[in-house]
């Protein structure tokens, strides 16, 4: 049996966490032996199959610091990848195949003696990073050839969409590779048999049986946009009747970490922006909501806000067209491939009011919420399917070993 270890930076709760554990779910039901070897996995704070022993987990490196004072985050991520790489390589029960993600410097580590590794570009690394003054550019620098250098010496890249691809070529541009692009997808045997919880359990809160609910799912990060979301909940106002929007509630559910500050400040700036625009009380927000809580929410909705710019795939948008609902995202990046505007959701620019118009257009409509959302899950089933996915990923590993034998 082929074993294969998912080397990822720390495995809490985000749509790189969810792809690589889907991906090795995957992997799983094709007869490969995985798990996985990680920096940080807190059990509060995790998908279900890292916390019940579905795939085992485990952690090396916690102790190393992550920051000093708060900076050099790109570093220390370095540093800890590199220590956990170096276990991988001296343990006794070496793997055949390390998948690995976000950090690729770790590759020349893993090359010393695993035989096949694979590299899953969410985006370049380098490009996440916050501009700075000539100090952050001398310090981002050797880092961001380092990341291209060792990007480069993958036996096989993936990246999670034509966007990201192009992107790829655009930044690493000394690499002479032709990433694949391997679309996400989502475990949809667990969304099966997950039984849906009421949503007052879920929220400690009790809404008419009438409410129509607005769902925006993601990390309480700036980059998210999340605050676009309580824009074009207010924004709405104008659209509908009284009587209508009175029934109107936007659920704001996204990972939440303690240990990010980032989250907390966030966090706390939404409920501020939420007040300010007099939509307080029509706000529900849920931190780290665990997978069975999504689900729920996810089918007690009616309409999943995207609100992100340039998003490198999303996962969230492929689960919502798998439970029938139509999205409204941002007209960028991998939602331009997942969603058709105008048949499973809509694509918008980013304002409230471009939000609120196709939010109305769906609440006056009503037929169109199920239409739309019947034509999202035909559409998950024709191009995101889990089948395809793990077909993908396990053909294409085969043909990776298959030519480098030949070779």
């Amino acid at each position: 049996m082929t074993r294969v270890t998912f080397l990822h930076p720390d495995l809490g709760i985000g749509g790189a966490e969810r792809l690589v554990v889907d991906a090795a779910l995957a992997l799983k039901k094709q007869g490969y032996e995985v798990n996985f070897v990680t920096t940080h996995h807190n059990p509060d704070h995790c998908f279900s199959e890292t916390k019940d022993g579905t795939i085992p987990v485990t952690v090396v490196g916690n102790w190393l610091p992550r920051h000093i004072l708060g900076r050099f985050f790109a570093l220390f991520a370095y540093i800890r990848m590199i220590y956990a790489a170096s276990y991988i390589i001296l343990s006794e029960n070496r793997p055949e195949i390390v998948f690995c993600d976000l950090v690729s410097v770790c590759i020349p580590i893993l090359r010393l003696r695993i035989p096949y590794i694979i590299f899953y570009c969410h985006h370049p690394d380098q490009l996440l990073s916050q501009p700075g003054g000539l100090s952050k550019q001398l310090y981002r620098a050797p880092l961001n050839y380092l990341e291209e250098i060792t990007t480069g010496m993958a036996h096989k890249v993936f990246v999670n969409s034509a966007y990201t691809g192009s992107v790829f070529k655009n930044t690493f541009k000394r690499l002479r590779i032709e990433p694949e692009i391997l679309y996400p997808s989502i475990n949809t045997d667990f969304f099966d048999k997950t039984r849906i919880m009421s949503l007052e359990r879920v929220l400690d809160k009790k809404l008419p049986p009438d409410s129509i609910i607005l769902l925006s799912i993601n990390r309480y990060e700036r980059k998210k946009n999340l605050g676009l979301a309580i824009k074009a909940l207010a924004e709405l106002q104008k659209y509908l009747t009284e009587e209508i929007y009175k029934k109107v509630y936007l659920i704001m559910a996204g990972g939440y970490d303690k240990r990010v500050e980032e989250n907390v400040e966030h966090y706390f700036e939404l409920i501020g922006l939420a007040d300010e625009l007099h939509v307080a009380d029509k706000v529900i927000f849920l931190r780290s909501p665990s997978d069975i809580d999504k689900v729920s929410i996810l089918q007690h909705s009616q309409i999943l806000l995207y609100t992100p710019e340039n998003e490198h795939f999303g996962i969230v948008p492929l689960e919502a067209m798998y439970m029938c609902k139509p999205v409204i995202a941002h007209n960028s990046g991998g939602p331009k491939e997942s969603i058709v505007s105008g048949v499973t959701g809509f694509l918008v620019d980013s304002s409230g009011d471009a939000f609120a118009s196709k939010i109305a257009y769906l609440i006056k409509n009503s037929t169109h919420i199920q239409e739309f959302g019947n034509a999202g899950k035909d559409r998950f089933m024709k191009m995101f399917s889990f089948a395809a996915f793990s077909n993908q990923l396990n053909n294409s590993i085969e043909d990776l070993i298959s030519n480098k034998k030949i070779k």
